[in-house]
């Protein structure tokens, strides 16, 4: 029997199989299984990605939802005075972002977050729908402004400065949560992002410890990140740049060595697993007992660093939410941010090929 047919053969007998079982299965890479699954998918062999995505499997996103501004100068910045820019607006908020690109890769993503009754909100929440996201969960609050993160970039796209209006969060109760709770545990997944005030941080982190729920949490900024509860025994996974995590570990962030020691102090506090970003010098992990690693960025062009990080988170998630190991997702999450940096857009075109085929050529 040729190989697509035993592919054809087995999703049968489990219409819920992942290409991971399948590649062990018949000894293919993944990237052959992509292919082939694709190919039978184009002929309408196969009707649905039920052999992917359970129904359970949903990753479930709380937190930001903003209308993202961003200028670039198109000369070297003059302060003081006026300067000749480029203005493009998106949709964007690490939440949403990470949802959409989840959507784009073909999970089942919803998204939690708070908007303002605007237009605006009407407009992001559209935006994101389009991309499979589930937004019934999120509420627009009458008399409050949508979020909004308005950056400014140098003409060789370094960021300069970035200001954001993010009040509404503050009314992202612990109330609100428990209206939604049912929805939020019956996830395959949760992650959520340091834009929830303190308490409302602190509960969510706490009953996923209780009810022994999967939790990622990314802690969007340095100040937003000592927002953190000192206890993150409900963390299994916490993703922060170098910043963030000087912040989380209260120890200053230069060289690796130091990232090494500021996430064995974050693991202390209780989280299962940290992976600390340092731009050009990769991304480093540690787990809780003991194991670490420390991998380059690839190789790409760099055109935008802006929705880079959400890549990352949403490689990571979709490679954990497809069965792949940690190790797997890891470098799924990587590859996902070196098609993001290629292109001036917050969220890439990302595919699930895509991932499978760069980290099987710049990793096996």
């Amino acid at each position: 029997m040729v190989k697509d047919q035993q592919i054809l053969a087995l999703i049968r007998e489990n219409p819920f199989i992942s290409q991971q079982e399948l590649s062990k299965k018949l000894g293919l890479s993944r990237s052959a299984v992509a292919g082939y699954i694709s190919t039978l998918t184009k002929k309408g062999e196969i009707v649905g990605r039920a052999y992917i995505v359970k129904e359970e499997s949903r990753i479930t996103c709380i937190g930001g939802a903003n209308i993202d501004r961003k200028s670039q100068t198109m000369k070297p910045i003059q302060y003081g005075t006026s300067n000749p820019a480029s203005v493009k607006q998106s949709s964007g908020g690490i939440s949403r972002n990470v949802a959409e690109n989840l959507g784009r890769l073909g999970c089942e993503a919803s998204l939690i977050t708070l908007i303002g009754d605007d237009q605006e909100g009407k407009w992001l929440l559209e935006e994101t729908k389009r991309y499979g996201v589930d937004v019934s969960q999120c509420l627009a609050m009458n008399k409050e402004k949508t979020g909004s993160y308005t950056s400014i970039f140098s003409d060789t796209g370094e960021m300069i400065l970035a200001v954001a209006d993010m009040q509404i969060y503050d009314e992202f109760s612990i109330e609100f949560m428990e209206a939604r709770w049912s929805h939020i545990a019956s996830s395959h997944i949760i992650f959520a992002d340091s834009n929830l005030p303190e308490d409302s941080l602190d509960y969510l982190i706490g009953r996923c410890e209780k009810e022994q729920l999967t939790l990622c949490v990314n802690p969007v900024s340095a100040p937003k990140a000592r927002r953190l509860p000192s206890n993150l025994h409900g963390v299994d996974l916490l993703i922060a740049n170098r910043d963030e995590a000087s912040a989380v570990s209260g120890t200053e962030i230069v060289t690796v060595e130091d990232c090494k020691q500021a996430s064995e102090l974050i693991t202390q506090r209780g989280v299962n697993q940290v992976m600390i970003t340092m731009g050009k010098q990769g991304v480093l992990w540690t787990a809780h007992d003991g194991r670490q690693e420390h991998l380059l960025p690839l190789q790409t062009d760099i055109l935008d660093s802006t929705g880079v990080e959400e890549s990352l988170v949403s490689g990571i998630l979709f490679g954990l939410s497809h069965g792949d190991s940690f190790e797997q997702a890891v470098r799924l999450g990587m590859a996902a941010s070196a098609i993001t940096w290629q292109t001036s857009e917050t969220n890439a075109d990302l595919t699930a090929d895509q991932l499978y085929s760069l980290v099987e050529k710049c990793f096996e």
